[in-house]
């Protein structure tokens, strides 16, 4: 007997090839009716006796694209309408949007095997692209996900490539960055005068390359900076040119067998970089391969890539340009580059030649990284690849956002039972990343079609957030900024009854006005405790101890040890004694000098005193280096210290300064020292912890960790290791950042749940 059924499917189903993969289920189970994208996902009416129509439905669901993801599939009889065939009909614009915007992939195997094959027609064109692969976010000016509403609506097909786009068993079937060499986008190589240079443009990029030449090159989501990371000078330029002396350089290898050669790969690293959102994956550098040495200087790591579009694997080959500098090309605290002309203006003076194409660039995005630690995916930056995929919650947050932190930024949306992080926006410290915020912030608001009423925001009175925020007529909800790390975590995990949070951070307002940061909470998204957190120290001169943290150690030494630390800090920093002298005057009369308890300027203030790193170039740099000292593996004995119980338990660290200024003196192993300062971290977090049960027992043993100084290998390992044998069930983060990155998730959940309180 003949049945009519409607089927409406939600998630990630616009962009991958999902109404070809209907349309081929429907021919194999002889079934009619149509196929139609809109505004909330894909639409199915099909006809057919009812056992086929049960296997189209179960195929439906266990068949479908790689790249897609079903998250809502709903099936409603109808009355029978008699159609003569299926097809695919034409997408609706109408309603509001509760589409998931198809992500960035990495270029497939297929796609691949035709641009190496001399005789297929897109034989070496760098735009080849299918259902399966390909540029997707970067593109979409509007929604649904249609050429005519995509930066290649400029690009009218030619006959053969609309005889695929139209053919419903082919891979290119609705593909709608579709391309050729006859109708497509172009690569043009340039000089930086703007003058054009004849002849095979990729060709001619690898050859200059070659030679030692800075080649400015637009890929995705905006310009790369790239360079032969083998040729000491050229890094040397590049980084003389871009004014960043010291900051890790990303790299591009050819293969993973290059990658192997270069670094130690374990599985689960070989799964992220051969995955097809393609991230930056930090890997351990092995020393025989010969890499620029001041690629990542004091560091045994180095960020990896492996080629994910098409132009980049004819760039790069294993036997002639096995691996390039491969870094975002953007002045120093400005978002990506994006726009040719900007590039062009804004890169003159650091690149050579600048390899470009006419496929703009709708939405920019820079490269995801992420590590591997103790076997799960710690992201370090969430954006290409992933950005915007939804996370699903059960919290009520639909018409709630979140504008993140100052650092890191990123904003979340919430709708219906859908939560959405925006891209990387970076550091909201002058105009130009204001404007990119508001820019993209309003782009996903129209795509995601919400208006929302409830908006969260770091309770930091200075941050920038607020001023965006006050224009907006919004319910505004401060929000305290390692309450929303917890719940990012908590939020990352499910968990959403009462547990322990550990926030390990670099800054973060407090409610007395101080800035945390070795934070131990308990609580939910609706209220926390602060059980204990590490004694506060002058941070004298304020910022400028983040960029100098020579400074930070000086305000330690002089609060926990007085005469003697001051002392300590002129012997071991000997020309800055004059200097030295001012802040002790400003610690004194309490001027300039705010109140930090944080364990990011704690690893800055041990960096500089051991000489690892007095000042800093980048974010973290000082604990970065510290932290590359350590065995992660080996197990260190403490350095001794007190734990202060009255109301609120402090970690006071007088007698770790003493013990390590004694090491110093000893000219002990700068290794064993670092060791033994990373395990006094453990060690006391774990007896705060420990103290904390013993006066609530009825707390549940659950605990999240939290704050940007999770990411320190040797810390989560032997955390997790201590609070196991405490009873604790531990937690760390799996789809956000635990850095700031991943803020605004727990600042939206937070809100939602006090607007349902209200």
């Amino acid at each position: 007997m003949q049945k009519s059924i409607k089927v409406t499917i939600k998630g990630r189903v616009q962009g991958v090839g999902f109404r070809p993969f209907v349309f081929q289920l429907a021919h194999r189970y002889h079934i009619k009716g149509t196929v139609q994208n809109n505004m909330d996902g894909v639409t199915v009416f099909a006809e057919g006796e009812e056992k086929e129509l049960q296997s189209f439905l179960l195929s439906l669901q266990t068949e479908a694209p790689r790249l897609s993801r079903i998250d809502q599939l709903n099936v409603l009889e109808v009355a029978y309408q008699g159609f003569q065939q299926f097809s695919i009909i034409e997408s609706e614009r109408k309603g509001a949007s509760s589409l998931v915007i198809p992500i960035d992939t990495a270029v497939c195997d297929d796609c691949l095997q035709e641009m190496n094959d001399p005789n297929d027609y897109r034989y070496r064109y760098p735009f080849i692209n299918c259902t399966q692969c390909g540029p997707r976010y970067t593109i979409i000016e509007q929604l649904p996900y249609d050429r005519p509403y995509t930066s290649m609506k400029s690009f009218p097909m030619c006959e053969r490539c609309r005889k695929e786009y139209e053919d419903p068993l082919n891979r290119r079937h609705h593909a709608q960055p579709i391309a050729c060499p006859v109708c497509g986008p172009r690569v043009t190589l340039i000089d930086c005068n703007g003058q054009t240079l004849d002849g095979d443009a990729i060709e001619k990029a690898k050859q200059l390359l070659l030679s030692g030449a800075i080649v400015a090159i637009k890929g995705l989501g905006g310009y790369h900076l790239a360079c032969d990371a083998t040729n000491e000078q050229a890094v040397q330029q590049l980084r003389t040119r871009k004014r960043r002396p010291n900051r890790p350089l990303a790299v591009m290898a050819a293969s993973l067998s290059v990658a192997e050669q270069m670094c130690e790969v374990k599985e689960e690293e070989k799964r992220m970089l051969k995955s097809p959102e393609a991230p930056i994956v930090v890997l351990k550098r092995r020393k025989t391969y010969p890499l620029a040495p001041s690629l990542a200087p004091g560091l045994q790591t180095v960020g990896v890539m492996l080629p994910y579009t098409p132009l980049h694997h004819l760039l790069l080959d294993e036997e002639h340009m096995p691996v390039l500098v491969m870094t975002s090309a953007n002045r120093s605290g400005v978002p990506i580059l994006y726009n040719d002309e900007q590039a062009l203006q804004d890169l003159k003076a650091i690149a050579d030649y600048f390899l470009i194409h006419n496929r703009p660039i709708v939405h920019p995005i820079d490269d995801s990284v992420v590590q591997i630690q103790h076997g799960n995916v710690d992201f370090l930056r969430r954006a290409r690849g992933f950005v915007p995929d939804p996370f699903f919650t059960t919290s009520d947050v639909h018409e709630v956002a979140a504008l993140g932190g100052q650092q890191k930024n990123v904003f979340a949306f919430g709708r219906n039972e859908q939560i959405f992080l925006g891209p990387h926006i970076g550091d909201l410290q002058n105009m130009e990343v204001v404007e990119h915020f508001q820019r993209e912030y309003e782009h996903l608001r129209t795509w995601m079609g919400v208006e929302p009423k409830v908006v969260a925001v770091d309770m930091h009175p200075n941050y920038e957030t607020w001023n965006i925020v006050k224009e907006w007529d919004v319910s505004v909800i401060p929000v305290q900024h390692h309450h929303a790390h917890m719940v990012s975590c908590m939020e990352d995990n499910g968990i959403k009854s009462s547990c322990f949070g550990l926030i390990l951070d670099g800054t973060g307002y407090g409610e007395d006005g101080h800035i945390w940061g070795f934070e131990l909470l308990y609580g939910d998204a609706s209220h926390y405790q602060r059980l204990g957190h590490l004694t506060y120290t002058p941070l004298p001169s304020g910022e400028r101890c983040i960029k100098e943290p020579w400074r930070t150690a000086v305000g330690m030494l002089g609060f926990y040890l007085g005469e003697k630390g001051y002392e300590l800090a002129i012997e071991r920093f000997p020309d800055k004694q004059y200097e030295i002298r001012i802040l002790r005057q400003m610690m004194e009369k309490n001027i300039h000098a705010p109140k930090a308890g944080t364990c990011g300027r704690l690893f800055d203030a041990v960096s500089a005193f051991l000489h690892v790193c007095t000042q800093s170039t980048y974010d973290g740099e000082a604990a970065i280096r510290l932290a590359e000292l350590v065995d992660e593996e080996h197990i260190y004995e403490p350095y001794p210290f007190k734990l202060k119980e009255n109301n609120m338990m402090e970690i006071d660290l007088a007698a770790m300064w003493l013990a390590i200024a004694e090491d110093v003196k000893r000219n002990k192993n700068i290794e064993t020292i670092a060791g033994r300062f990373h395990q006094t971290v453990v060690s006391a977090a774990i007896e705060m912890i420990r103290k904390a049960i013993e006066k609530h027992s009825q707390y549940h043993r659950k605990i999240v960790l939290s704050g940007g100084s999770m990411h320190n290998r040797y810390l989560v390992k032997h955390l997790i290791t201590g609070l196991r044998k405490l009873g604790f069930i531990v937690y760390t983060h799996q789809k956000v950042p635990c850095n700031d990155g991943g803020l605004a998730l727990g600042q939206l959940i937070i809100a939602a749940n006090r607007r349902e309180r209200k």
